[in-house]
C-alpha cells in the first residue's frame, strides 16, 4: 500500500528520532564484552558446556548454562542514574501462586536517557556477542522490565520456558547484598523426568552484575525469599529471543490414588462431631447455604476436647513427615499415616468413614452416598439441558440427550483422597498443566489445626482461580477447627499461598490441616 503521509511529516518524524537518539546515554558495558579473544573462548566453552573464566566473566554450566558478568556497566555514574530513574517509574503490584513482587510499566518505548541507554546497549551490541558466543541468530525483540523485592517478595520454581525465549537475563541494582537478606537466584538440578529436586547453586545478587542463562527444559530457578526489611531488591530482567531448544514430552505425574469410604457407622460421628452439626434440620439450613455459594465454614466442627486432644497429638516427635515435591509444583510436609498417633489416625478414619460420607451427602446435596436422595425430575431436566447446552459451547459431545442422561445415571461409587499436611515457612503448592488437564467436579475438605496465633498475613491460604485467568474466585484462611467444604468444576482451579517469613516471627510457626477430596 501507498504512504499517505506527506514528505514534510516525514522529516518531522525523522526530526522526533534524532531528538530521542540525542538525549539517550550510552552505556559503556565492561571490557571483558569488546575482548575478541575473550569471545572466542567462552564460545568455544559454551559449545563443550564447559566452565571457563576470563576477568570479570565466569561461565558455568552445572546445573544448567549461566554466565555471570561482574561491573556489566562499567560507569558507576551511569549505574546510579539508571538506578535513579527506574525507582521514579510506576510500579505495580504482581502476586499469584507462583510470585509477589512489584514490576514497573513496560520499559520498552521509555524514553529515559539511561533506561534508554541500556535498552540499546542490551539489545544491540551485547546481542550480537551473545549471538556469536551460542552461535545463533537473536531477534531484535526487546523483552526487559524492572522489578523491585521487597521483604517477603519471592519468586518459585520455574524454567522461563515460553515460546521464542532463548536466553533470559538479570541486571541487579542492589545496594551491597548478602546471602542472610534472601533474594538470591537459586538454581535447581533435575531428574530423569527433567523434573527439579534440588538447590545446588544460590547466586547473591550484586550492584551491576548480569546473569544470564539458557532457557531450556531444565533451567529451573526461583529467586528466594526477601528476608531483609530495609533493602530493596531492584532489578532489571527479560530475554533475548530465538530458536526454541527442543523439548522432550512433559512428565505426567501418577494420578493419587482413590479410595471408597471406610466400613463405619454413626458412632463414630456422635464420639467426634459437634452435635450442633448432626441436627437435621441445620444440616438442611447448611445445605441450603452450600448450594447457594458452593462453599461453606463450619466452625467448631469437632468436639472441643477431640480437637484439643489431636492438636497436641500433632506435635509428637512419633509421626514421621516427607517433603512432597517437585518444587514445580508443590513443596509442603505430609504425614506417613503408620506412624500416627492413635487419636490422629482415628480423625483419619472419620473423614474416610461411610458415616462421615453420609453427613457430607446432607450438608451438600452431593451424592456421595447411596442413601442420598437423588435430585427430583426438574433438576434433571435442567441438568440434561445444561449439560447438552455445555457439551455444544465446548464441541465436546455429539451424544444425544438420553444418551447424556443415562451414562450420567450408571451408579458410581463415592471415592475419597487424602492427606494430613505441615506447613511452615516456605511451604506452597502451584497451579501446572497437567492438573488443569485432569480437573474435575470435586468436593474438597480442610480441616486446619493452627492456634489463634496463626495470621492471614503469613500465607498457607487456600485460593480458587478460574483456569487460565488471574482472579481469584474464593480465598479460604486456616482457622482453627473450622471445616472447610469447596465444590469445583471442571474450570476451577486452587493452590496454597506460599508461607512466608512472617510466619517465624511469632509462636506460631507452623499449622497442620487434613486435606482430602470427595468424588461422587
Amino acid at each position: 500500500m501507498a504512504s499517505k503521509r506527506q514528505p514534510d511529516e516525514s522529516v518531522k518524524t525523522d526530526k522526533k528520532k534524532k531528538m530521542k537518539t540525542t538525549c539517550e546515554e550510552t552505556a559503556e558495558l565492561c571490557s571483558v564484552v569488546e575482548d575478541e579473544q575473550v569471545k572466542k573462548t567462552v564460545k568455544e566453552a559454551w559449545s563443550q558446556r564447559s566452565a571457563c573464566r576470563q576477568g570479570d566473566l565466569e561461565l558455568d554450566c552445572h546445573p544448567f548454562p549461566h554466565c555471570i558478568i561482574k561491573n556489566f556497566l562499567s560507569s558507576e555514574t551511569f549505574v546510579e542514574n539508571l538506578r535513579r530513574e527506574l525507582l521514579e517509574l510506576n510500579f505495580h503490584e504482581k502476586s499469584n501462586d507462583l510470585y509477589k513482587f512489584k514490576q514497573s510499566d513496560d520499559l520498552r518505548k521509555r524514553t529515559e536517557p539511561h533506561i534508554a541507554g541500556l535498552r540499546a546497549a542490551l539489545f544491540g551490541r551485547f546481542r550480537s556477542w551473545l549471538g556469536e558466543v551460542l552461535g545463533v541468530e537473536l531477534e531484535p525483540t526487546v523483552d526487559i522490565s524492572c522489578a523491585k523485592y521487597e521483604y517477603t517478595d519471592v519468586l518459585l520454581c520455574h524454567d522461563d520456558e515460553l515460546e521464542g525465549r532463548r536466553i533470559a537475563f538479570i541486571l541487579y541494582l542492589v545496594p551491597p547484598w548478602q546471602s542472610s537478606d534472601g533474594g538470591t537466584l537459586d538454581l535447581y538440578t533435575t531428574d530423569s523426568n527433567f523434573q527439579p529436586q534440588s538447590i545446588v547453586k544460590s547466586l547473591i545478587p550484586s550492584l551491576s552484575t548480569l546473569v544470564l542463562f539458557e532457557v531450556s527444559p531444565v533451567s529451573f530457578h526461583q529467586v528466594s525469599e526477601v528476608l531483609t526489611q530495609d533493602k530493596c531488591r531492584l532489578s532489571l530482567s527479560g530475554w533475548f529471543h530465538g530458536p526454541s531448544l527442543e523439548r522432550p514430552p512433559r512428565h505426567i505425574e501418577p494420578p493419587v490414588p482413590r479410595s471408597p469410604h471406610l466400613p463405619r457407622d454413626e458412632t463414630l460421628l456422635l464420639e467426634w462431631v459437634n452435635p450442633v452439626y448432626l441436627d437435621i434440620s441445620y444440616q438442611e439450613q447448611i445445605q441450603e447455604e452450600f448450594e447457594d455459594s458452593s462453599e461453606i465454614q463450619l466452625k467448631d466442627f469437632l468436639k472441643e476436647e477431640k480437637f484439643r486432644e489431636v492438636r497436641e497429638a500433632l506435635q509428637l516427635n512419633q509421626i514421621q513427615w516427607t517433603r512432597r515435591g517437585p518444587p514445580n509444583k508443590r513443596c509442603y510436609e505430609a504425614a506417613s499415616l503408620d506412624t500416627l498417633p492413635q487419636c490422629v489416625s482415628a480423625c483419619w478414619e472419620l473423614l474416610r468413614s461411610e458415616a462421615f460420607f453420609l453427613l457430607l451427602s446432607n450438608f451438600t446435596g452431593l451424592r456421595l452416598h447411596y442413601l442420598c436422595p437423588a435430585d427430583d425430575d426438574n433438576d434433571n431436566k435442567d441438568e440434561e439441558k445444561e449439560d447438552v447446552l455445555y457439551g455444544k459451547a465446548m464441541g465436546s459431545s455429539t451424544e444425544s440427550p438420553s444418551a447424556n442422561t443415562s451414562r450420567e445415571k450408571e451408579p458410581s461409587t463415592p471415592v475419597c483422597c487424602g492427606e494430613l499436611r505441615r506447613w511452615s515457612h516456605g511451604g506452597y503448592t502451584l497451579l501446572h498443566d497437567a492438573e488443569a488437564a485432569r480437573a474435575e467436579y470435586a468436593l474438597d475438605l480442610v480441616l486446619p489445626f493452627c492456634g489463634a496465633d496463626w495470621q492471614s498475613e503469613f500465607g498457607g491460604f487456600t485460593c480458587y482461580v478460574a483456569n487460565e485467568e488471574d482472579e481469584e474466585l474464593l480465598t479460604v484462611y486456616p482457622e482453627d477447627n473450622s471445616l472447610a467444604l469447596v465444590y469445583r468444576d471442571k474450570e476451577t482451579l486452587k493452590f496454597v499461598k506460599h508461607v512466608n517469613h512472617k510466619s517465624s516471627s511469632g509462636s506460631a510457626n507452623s499449622f497442620y490441616d487434613f486435606s482430602f477430596v470427595y468424588y461422587e
